[in-house]
């Protein structure tokens, strides 16, 4: 992999427990990533600006809260407003199935629900950058 492979990762909206957030910036830069965290309640619109300043290829939202189906679509719509074709919006928390199916349609990457292993989420990441970061 020719660059380093930047991820944002953030909790949206009014969900404040952030532990498994910061667990997984962890794992992602003892995996050799970039990692920006942008701490909790934030805004699609922040989530967003942040990531178009700091240049990241990926986004990831943690979800706890139950609105994963407002958030996921809003920073989906913002990112598409801002010429954000190239990132990957990804995430995980406390998902059904169905919501995730529904998700992954509308063109977010892999979600994640708890007991996902930290290897696995790296990999993940590596592997859908493999060629794009060549």
């Amino acid at each position: 992999m020719g660059q380093k492979i930047r991820v944002l990762i953030a909790k949206a909206g009014l969900d404040g427990h952030d532990r498994g957030a910061k667990v997984i910036a962890a794992a992602l830069r003892d995996g050799g990533m970039e990692v920006i965290y942008t701490g909790v309640r934030k805004s699609p619109e922040v989530i967003v600006d942040a990531a178009l300043q700091e240049d990241v290829n990926a986004i990831g939202i943690s979800s706890l809260s139950g609105a994963h189906m407002t958030i996921f679509p809003k920073v989906m719509a913002l990112m598409k407003g801002k010429g954000m074709d190239d990132v990957l919006l990804f995430g995980g928390g406390i998902i059904p199935q169905q919501d995730i199916e529904k998700l992954n349609v509308m063109g977010v990457g892999k979600l994640f629900t708890p007991g996902a292993s930290m290897i696995e989420i790296v990999d993940y990441l590596k592997q859908y950058f493999q060629t794009r970061l060549a």
